[in-house]
């Protein structure tokens, strides 16, 4: 039986730990929705959707396009242009027609959008202060495990662009 080969092995633990990594973001995402879900029923406000309150919060101060808000988020499973639709029938978002190209609407947030955001930035501050005392976000340190995601996010966009 052929031994593996030194850089083989190499190459073959990188794709292991990359495949994990995948799972690993994609269990994460899907556990701080639940995280903002529990946040919401917590303080009585199961009319928002997980999703409907990472639009509110991504959208912050800005005043964007449906599709530059698309582009901003992870918005997986959900259909954007519905979820505004529904958040500006609460008054969560105000909602207008670009002067130049009337097909685009530009949307941003009205005061109890503003409050729902600040709701979500209060959770994530409280999770962030406690993963920082525990030391979770010490070793590595989180800025170099965001370099590298921002390194594969770009590779990715990369190869996105290729395709087309």
């Amino acid at each position: 039986m052929l031994q593996p080969q030194p850089a083989d092995a190499t190459i073959a633990d990188m794709t292991e730990a990359y495949l994990e990594s995948l799972q690993l973001l994609e269990r994460m995402h899907r556990l701080m929705l639940d995280l903002v879900k529990d946040e919401f029923e917590r303080l009585n406000r199961g009319e928002l959707t997980p999703v409907q309150a990472m639009i509110l919060y991504n959208l912050g101060e800005a005043e964007v396009s449906a599709g530059e808000l698309r582009s901003r988020g992870m918005y997986q499973g959900s259909n954007v242009s519905y979820n505004l639709k529904k958040l500006v029938s609460m008054g969560y978002v105000h909602h207008e027609r670009c002067d130049m190209d009337r097909r685009s609407v530009r949307v941003r947030l009205t005061p109890e959008g503003q409050a729902v955001r600040e709701m979500v930035q209060r959770l994530f501050i409280r999770h962030a202060e406690g993963l920082a005392m525990s030391g979770v976000l010490e070793d590595p340190p989180l800025d170099q495990v965001n370099l590298q995601n921002r390194r594969i996010e770009r590779f990715w966009s990369e190869q996105i662009r290729y395709i087309y």
